[in-house]
């Protein structure tokens, strides 16, 4: 069984979703839970910190691709930040990084959402 934990906080005006070791497919229904309940909850301002994450397979990536519309057709977004340059090449290979904003760390994806929502 692969090790994998996440954990959800808030960090006004966005919740952050913690990553911690291996996401793939038996672990991957973990983070889609996350993202449903937020989405539920309807909170919309995401930040996926990927700082303590080890891998991710497809099955982990997928589960980006199916909230992102939810989230941003609700004026929301999800940020991703903190990524180890192994994790980041898998985004990369696929072309996450036209989809989504990846950013070094948790606090410059939380900027951005604040720099937007004072602009907006």
């Amino acid at each position: 069984m692969s090790q994998f934990s996440l954990m959800v906080r808030e960090s006004p005006p966005t919740q952050v979703i913690d990553l911690n070791g291996y996401l793939d497919a038996h672990t991957a229904p973990q983070l889609e839970s996350a993202f449903q309940d937020l989405v539920n909850e309807q909170r919309y301002n995401i930040i996926v910190n990927f700082r303590d994450l080890v891998y991710i397979s497809s099955a982990g990536l997928g589960v980006f691709m199916a909230f992102i519309e939810d989230v941003r057709n609700n004026n929301g977004d999800i940020k991703l930040a903190g990524m180890s340059p192994k994790v980041y090449n898998v985004f990369d290979l696929l072309g996450f990084p036209m989809l989504y904003e990846i950013y070094e760390d948790e606090q410059q994806a939380r900027q951005k959402f604040i720099d937007s929502h004072s602009i907006g």
